[in-house]
């Protein structure tokens, strides 16, 4: 069901965007992970205090007891997932509504492969660039960690929100992908495929400050996705997980869906 050498241009295609994002990422989390110091905790969470909603509505929060309870707090709620989603927007806009906007399609439906064999292999393209950055976070997490402060991480813990964060991805690609498949305009396809996940995160935002805002938190699937939960040991938290990764494949297989159905008037 998959095309190896559309598979292959796609990702190649995918390379330029895929440094530039895994660039931003590096600088984060090695300057993020490089400033933590329990000596310095409390010089850190006065910042928090001097601007409690700001920091609030990024998922920052003080009193962090462990060198991953502080990734929690200042890498897993704006950096690690607001970095790939824009990986997400762009390349689930040009996988397949780019195509049909610019009347590119044409070269790849006039070769004798199916509809559903060209969506499934544009899907996997976006699947794996999700893949491969939530990977290399991982990896860069875990040289940072054990390089400037050896083994002081929970090493199982890390690869679970990695996990979970893998899912919290997909389903946002799943958005953006079905989006693409649905329309060719640039004008919907990213005004739906963009604009879904940053409403939603706006309203995880304002949902983080607290006070009458708390209750936009279930308007929104960022909340489904809790590091903070994680390393509590909620069991809500991995249910959380599941779901976006069950949502994630219904939204893949819809956008496969719609593109094998679609009239491209081609």
């Amino acid at each position: 069901m998959l095309n190896m050498p559309l598979f292959a241009r796609e990702m190649k295609n995918s390379v330029k965007l895929l440094v530039i994002i895994g660039a931003v990422l590096a600088m984060y989390v090695s300057i993020i992970i490089g400033m933590y110091d329990p000596a310095m905790m409390n010089t850190l969470d006065q910042w928090v205090d001097m601007m409690p909603e700001l920091m609030s509505a990024m998922g920052m929060k003080a009193g962090a007891a462990s060198i991953l309870g502080f990734m929690s707090s200042y890498l897993y709620g704006f950096v690690l997932p607001v970095c790939p989603m824009v990986f997400c927007i762009l390349r689930g806009h040009g996988l397949v509504a780019r195509y049909v906007e610019n009347n590119a399609m044409v070269s790849l439906l006039a070769a004798p492969v199916k509809r559903r064999t060209v969506a499934f292999t544009q899907m996997k393209v976006l699947a794996s660039g999700v893949f491969l950055l939530v990977l290399f976070s991982t990896v860069l997490e875990i040289v940072c960690c054990e390089a400037i402060f050896p083994g002081a991480l929970d090493m199982p813990m890390l690869l679970l929100m990695n996990v979970g964060l893998l899912c919290l991805l997909l389903f946002i690609g799943g958005i953006c992908f079905l989006a693409s498949c649905l329309f060719s305009d640039s004008k919907y396809s990213l005004g739906i495929g963009a604009g879904v996940p940053l409403l939603a995160y706006v309203l995880q935002m304002l949902a983080n400050m607290g006070g009458d805002a708390e209750a936009v938190k279930y308007a929104t699937f960022f909340t489904l996705y809790n590091p903070d939960a994680l390393l509590a040991g909620e069991n809500g938290a991995v249910v959380g997980i599941v779901a976006l990764f069950i949502g994630a494949l219904v939204l893949f297989a819809c956008g496969i869906a719609a593109f094998s159905r679609r009239d491209f008037h081609i």
